[in-house]
């Protein structure tokens, strides 16, 4: 596996949430148009303790989900477990964790930060499953 580049898409909060749903929208086909991926590996669906950080993470997906699929790319699904497990070998790593074990697999020269550790850890897990299955 070859790191390439990773970031994060961080909506303007000032915006009403339709509006941050389309920069989510336009950021995620931005990346799709500039390295044509042939997948895109995306965390399931988890319980929320907060109702409406659920509804709102749901509504992200979906527009994630949508330019995968505009850009015609498979989409493979894998729960935080599952992407925990995969990548420190334990499915309760901490987010500290992650980002150490993405580093090194990765060769990183600085650790990334959560957000991008996560969605590393995520293709890491993709990669994985879709070489070894």
């Amino acid at each position: 596996m070859i790191f390439i580049s990773c970031g994060v898409i961080r909506p303007d909060l000032k915006k009403t949430f339709s509006s941050r749903l389309l920069e989510i929208h336009s950021g995620i086909s931005e990346v799709i148009e500039t390295f044509s991926p042939d997948r895109v590996a995306i965390e399931d669906v988890f319980v929320s303790i907060n109702p409406g950080s659920a509804l709102k993470l749901g509504h992200a997906r979906g527009v994630l989900m949508l330019a995968a699929m505009q850009h015609h790319l498979e989409i493979h699904e894998y729960s935080a477990r599952k992407v925990k497990q995969a990548v420190v070998g334990y499915g309760q790593a901490s987010k500290e964790q992650i980002q150490q074990v993405v580093r090194v697999l990765l060769n990183l020269s600085a650790t990334p930060s959560q957000d991008a550790a996560d969605g590393l850890a995520i293709a890491l897990c993709c990669a994985n499953h879709v070489v070894f299955s």
